[in-house]
């Protein structure tokens, strides 16, 4: 497998926002991510990331979330407030169960099912990342 190349080419110094409520899958993403030259940010709900997102939105290059999560919100919703305020920035939502339509998304966005495999998941996060462009 090639590594990316990209990273951090489209959008310097930008980071990706990971949100994954199961500790082990979000580690095993962050890592994958770190190996290819992203910078990450881990969060393990919708709400702690909607905080984060309140302090940090300019450093957020791209959205990786899951859908289903605890919490007051759960990833699609986390999405649809991402796409509102921030249309600029590409999103990413990985699911074994839901897919955005069904969950309810609003916004075009790449999507990956759980499990995925590396690549596929490398593949998404480029692909998401060349659909959209800083104005």
């Amino acid at each position: 497998m090639n590594p990316i190349t990209m990273a951090g080419e489209s959008l310097p110094g930008g980071l990706i926002l990971v949100v994954e409520d199961d500790p082990l899958i979000l580690e095993f993403l962050c890592e994958i991510l770190q190996e290819e030259g992203f910078v990450v940010e881990p969060q393990i709900s919708a709400d702690a990331a909607t905080l984060y997102l309140e302090e940090h939105a300019g450093k957020v290059m791209l959205l990786l979330t899951d859908i289903t999560m605890p919490g007051k919100r759960n990833g699609a919703d986390l999405a649809n407030e991402f796409g509102d305020r921030w249309p600029e920035k590409p999103i990413m939502i990985m699911s074994g169960f839901e897919t955005p339509e069904s969950a309810g998304v609003r916004h075009a966005v790449s999507f990956i099912k759980k499990p995925w495999a590396l690549g596929q998941l490398l593949d998404c996060v480029e692909g998401a990342l060349k659909t959209h462009r800083p104005l």
